[in-house]
This record gives C-alpha cells, sequence and structure tokens, in this order.
C-alpha cells in the first residue's frame, strides 16, 4: 500500500506519500480500506518531530479514518468484511490501509456519507470524555470553548446545545465567530479584539463559565482560572500556549474548582473503548437525528497531506480538513 512517511521531522515538505508494507490484523483487530482521513494538531506535531506514537502504533501520522472492513483478525467479533465504518486510531490514518482495534471502531452514523465520518472520530471522542465525562457539563451551565471554529470547537457548540447547555466561544475574526453562531454559539468572543474574562464575565452577570474547554495551556492558564464560575471545571487539551504556567491555588481554592488535563492517543486501549463505546451511545443518536453533524472545511487528495497541513498551520480552515487517498471509492 502507500502511506505518508514522515523520512525526516520538518515542514510540511516533510510529508512523503511512498510505499510501505501491508499491515495485518492482529489479535482483536479489524484491516481497514481507507475512504478518508483528518488532519488533526497532533499530526503536525509528529510531522515537526514532537509526538511521537505510542508504542505498537503505525509510524504514520493519522488519528482517525473511515473505510470499509476488508480483513478481521483473530478473535474479532460483531463486525463483517464490507461494514462501512469509522475509526479512532492511534496513527496510520494517512494510508491506503490500517489496522485498528475492534473496541476503536464505530458504525457510520445513519444518513452520514462514509467521506465525512472521518471528521468524526477524533473530535467525538475528545470532546464527550473531557467535556461530559470528565467535567460533566449539565444543563442550563454555561461552556466557554477556546478555538470554537477549529474541529473540536465546532463539535464542543453542537453537543453542548444539544444537551441544554449555554455555549461561549472565542475564535478569531468575524467569519468565523458567524459559523460559531450557526452552530449554536450564544456568546461570541473575538479573541484578537475582547477580553475573553471580561466578556464571559460580562455574559454571565460576573458568574463565570461553569466548564472551559481550552486548547492553548500554559499562555490561557491563569486568565481561565480567573473565568471560572464557582464549582466551575477547567479541561485542558492541547498545549498551543506552551506547557508550563503559574496557577494560582488560592483562586482555585476560593471557586472550590478544578483543573484536569488530557490526552487520548496514549490511553490503554480499555480505556479508549470505553470512549468510544459512550460516543456510539451517546452521540451517534444525535447524528443520526441531524442535530449534531460534522463541519468539513474541504478534502484534500492524500498524496497532497502537506497542503492540509499548510491549511491546519495558517488556521484559515473552519471544522476539519479531510484526506482522500486516491484508492478511494
Amino acid at each position: 500500500m502507500h502511506a505518508i512517511t514522515i523520512p525526516e521531522p520538518g515542514g510540511p515538505e516533510a510529508l512523503v506519500w511512498a510505499e510501505v508494507p501491508d499491515p495485518v490484523p492482529g489479535e482483536g483487530e479489524v484491516l481497514v480500506d481507507v475512504v478518508s482521513s483528518a488532519v488533526n494538531r497532533a499530526d503536525v506535531l509528529q510531522r515537526q518531530g514532537f509526538y511521537n506514537p505510542p508504542p505498537g502504533a503505525p509510524p504514520y501520522p493519522g488519528l482517525e479514518c473511515a473505510g470499509r472492513v476488508s480483513a478481521l483478525g483473530p478473535g474479532v467479533t460483531g463486525w463483517a468484511v464490507g461494514d462501512e465504518v469509522c475509526a479512532l486510531l492511534s496513527g496510520g490514518g494517512y494510508a491506503e490501509k490500517v489496522a485498528v482495534p475492534a473496541g476503536q471502531l464505530l458504525p457510520v452514523p445513519a444518513g452520514l456519507d462514509l467521506t465525512s465520518a472521518a471528521a468524526l472520530p477524533e473530535v467525538t471522542a475528545t470532546v464527550w470524555s473531557n467535556v461530559f465525562m470528565v467535567a460533566h457539563l449539565r444543563p442550563a451551565e454555561t461552556l466557554l470553548v477556546h478555538g470554537g471554529s477549529s474541529g473540536i470547537g465546532t463539535m464542543a457548540i453542537q453537543l453542548a446545545k444539544a444537551v441544554g447547555a449555554r455555549v461561549a466561544v472565542t475564535a478569531g475574526g468575524p467569519e468565523k465567530l458567524a459559523r460559531c453562531a450557526e452552530l449554536g454559539a450564544d456568546i461570541l468572543i473575538d479573541y484578537r479584539e475582547q477580553d475573553f474574562v471580561e466578556e464571559i464575565r460580562k455574559a454571565t452577570d460576573g458568574a463565570g463559565a461553569d466548564v472551559i474547554l481550552d486548547i492553548i495551556g500554559a499562555k490561557y492558564l491563569d486568565r481561565n482560572v480567573q473565568a471560572l464560575a464557582v464549582n466551575g471545571r477547567l479541561a485542558i487539551i492541547g498545549l498551543q500556549g506552551g506547557a508550563k504556567g503559574e496557577l494560582n491555588l488560592g483562586a482555585l481554592l476560593n471557586k472550590r474548582a478544578a483543573v484536569t488535563a488530557t490526552s487520548l492517543r496514549g490511553r490503554p486501549l480499555a480505556e479508549k473503548a470505553a470512549i468510544v463505546a459512550a460516543v456510539r451511545e451517546h452521540v451517534w443518536p444525535l447524528i443520526a437525528e441531524g442535530v449534531v453533524k460534522p463541519v468539513v472545511d474541504r478534502t484534500v487528495p492524500m498524496q497532497d497531506a502537506a497542503e492540509g497541513h499548510r491549511v491546519m498551520e495558517s488556521s484559515a480552515h473552519i471544522g476539519k480538513v479531510l484526506l482522500q487517498p486516491p484508492t478511494a471509492a
């Protein structure tokens, strides 16, 4: 098969479409013929040499895909050759084939085309596990989402609205904020022109946000704590603004607030399977009903993955950037 390889870390040009050995499904794994994959920030970090795949994962980038089951490994039940699926991956999505642990497979939601399904696994698993399983967002609470127009952000807006929460977002510029509003965001904050702490306090009569989903990290740490409500929960899922910050424990104590930080890629298989099962139970019905939908910015040929990375790094996209191999049908 062919896959995107990274012979040496570097810029987008470091991504090379090359012939590589076909994967073989092991115990409890399913082989998927990839119809589409998606670009994630972690892929950019891997390309730059900062985020290696966990042990046992394919060396190629790609944390999610959609496609058709072409073979079953030993011990797999509940799936059949020909099934249309999407999958959460530890790597290997930028390829024509990938072997996936069966617990990380999902059926394509009713009413959704196979290609677009690749936009779902990473964002739904990330948002559901952090906003709902860890931070326990409840109806009528306020969720603040940083990067509201990103793939994570567009999914977080929709899922929070679906459960009856109020949603605030930060994004850069009126076009991105307008798209967030179309998805249901109630409070729109242009981080280039406005202070999100002031704006969230103003919009909540001084109370603050009950839950904050943060992709920035250190740069926003102190201000996120300031923006939290009493009993608020800050969920950190990215480090775009640095890994080391100063935390005011006094402010955290006064608010009886909590800070959590999680990653998804390196979790044990059982934890990933539990998250995927929760997504299938809670999120898939909302997609089938049309309440929640993937937001796809564009589709790029997989062999031109460098272009997909340039789009990601320019932050010019809204939602997900998909990659489609030439063998996709």
